[in-house]
């Protein structure tokens, strides 16, 4: 069983948040596809869900899909420790959680910066995505 993250491939923070969870997920239970990819789109129409919102990461959950903050915390969950214990910030009111989430997706560009186009991921990495593009 595994779960898909769907990322803004040209957004430096959500490159380097793919490569974060790859390095912390040691069951490797999370695979990758940046939300420009065609794969992206295929998974979120057989998923039922509307065009991709470019403003946060998606996850592919038990054939649901999962964003902003509640998409980060399920992910958080399933990496080593310490990170599960951020699931405990489901207890707060999703709108609290979301605004939070909300502005630094508003401002990643900004503050971290982006990319021309999606990169290839490295070696090792590459294996855990459904696409490239």
């Amino acid at each position: 069983m595994s779960a898909i993250v769907l990322f803004d491939g040209v957004c430096n923070l959500c490159d380097k948040s793919v490569r974060f969870i790859f390095r912390h997920d040691p069951n490797a239970y999370f695979r990758f596809a940046p939300l420009q990819s065609l794969a992206a789109q295929k998974l979120l129409a057989d998923a039922g869900a509307s065009a991709p919102d470019m403003n946060s990461i998606l996850l592919i959950e038990d054939g649901k899909v999962y964003s902003h903050s509640t998409a980060a915390l399920r992910i958080a969950r399933r990496l080593k420790a310490p990170f599960p214990l951020l699931w405990a910030g489901m207890i707060l009111p999703r709108p609290l959680r979301d605004a939070v989430y909300k502005t630094i997706a508003k401002n990643r560009y900004k503050w971290f910066g982006q990319k021309e186009t999606c990169e290839m991921p490295p070696k090792g990495l590459r294996e855990r995505f459904l696409a490239f593009e």
